[in-house]
């Protein structure tokens, strides 16, 4: 079964930080003020920062790894 983790449309973010502050695991910073990236290696797949965004744009996907 593959790992679920979260993925962040990084053209539509505008670094709020929302999910940075909710994630557990600290897997979510904010990259040079303009949008936030994942850690897939350190993301557990929780659905926080999902929850978390105002804007909408992380969803829970299933890993490659």
């Amino acid at each position: 079964m593959a790992k679920r983790i979260a993925s962040i449309s990084e053209e539509d973010c505008v670094a709020c930080g929302c999910c940075v502050k909710v994630c557990p695991k600290e897997a979510i910073s904010i990259r040079r003020g303009i949008n936030a990236i994942i850690d897939r290696n350190k993301c557990i797949g929780c659905g926080k920062c999902v929850k978390e965004c105002p804007a909408s744009i992380i969803e829970l996907a299933g890993s490659v790894n």
